[in-house]
């Protein structure tokens, strides 16, 4: 019997691309579970008025607990819509998580000791719900890197393709 292929869409899957269709459709539906995940941990952590977007960017302020600009913000993320991130860090402003400090032209941001204690809680939920049953997998932690590594290196590859299809 021939293996069905599970594609993110039968028309982008010709015969040279059923197996990047493949990882796409795994792409989608992981990004989806992911900001799933994202938002009811947050909520688990008492904090339910944030979206995925606004919760990686209190999650990258907070980062190494240095100071962060709008720009360091978006390149971490990946992100070139600099006005989603923005009204996200003012969302987090107007809550109190996080806070600013203009020098010059720019503003650095920094979390709060509110939002530092939301993110330590949500470390706790994040260890009890999601780490717990990641043990019970038979991925080893130099795997789980290993597959970082390789989902960093294709996100360059849809980058290199973005700009050459805005070249056409």
């Amino acid at each position: 019997m021939k293996k069905r292929r599970i594609v993110s869409s039968r028309h982008l899957a010709s015969t040279e691309g059923w197996q990047l269709s493949e990882f796409e459709y795994g792409l989608i539906i992981a990004y989806n579970g992911f900001s799933r995940w994202m938002t009811k941990c947050m909520v688990a952590s008492g904090y339910p008025e944030l979206s995925p977007l606004e919760i990686l960017v209190l999650h990258n302020v907070n980062h190494r607990e240095r100071q962060k600009r709008l720009n360091d913000i978006c390149f971490l993320l990946n992100i070139d819509d600099s006005h989603t991130v923005n009204y996200a860090l003012k969302k987090l402003l107007k809550a109190g998580l996080i806070e600013g400090e203009k020098r010059g032209k720019e503003m650095f941001y920094s979390t709060t000791t509110k939002g530092f204690e939301l993110c330590d809680k949500y470390r706790e939920v994040r260890e009890q719900c999601l780490l717990d049953s990641l043990k019970h997998l038979e991925i080893d932690k130099d795997q789980l890197s290993e597959m970082a590594a390789m989902m960093r290196t294709l996100s360059g590859l849809y980058d290199q393709a973005s700009r050459a299809a805005s070249s056409l």
